[in-house]
């Protein structure tokens, strides 16, 4: 009843994928990898590196959030 049987991974992937979609899960892996490389940093008291920081701070800006950005133009011309 564990995850070590191959068709359960796979049952689980196809399930992720379902719920989420393509397109939502590799920001979803690549938020939950800063989430980790920052609790261990937290845990060893290291600073992150130069190149890290940019790229989780060039990172914070996603399309999403700059779709939720009120669009500002013309008004809507009625039919």
């Amino acid at each position: 009843m564990g995850l070590d049987n191959p068709l359960h991974l796979a049952f689980i992937v196809v399930l992720l994928l379902l719920v989420f979609g393509a397109k939502r899960l590799p920001e979803m892996g690549r938020s939950l990898g800063a989430g980790m490389r920052g609790f261990k940093e937290s845990i060893n008291g290291e600073s992150a590196p130069a190149h890290l920081a940019e790229m989780s701070a060039s990172s914070a800006t996603t399309p999403a959030a700059e779709a939720a950005q009120p669009v500002v133009g013309e008004p809507a011309r009625p039919l």
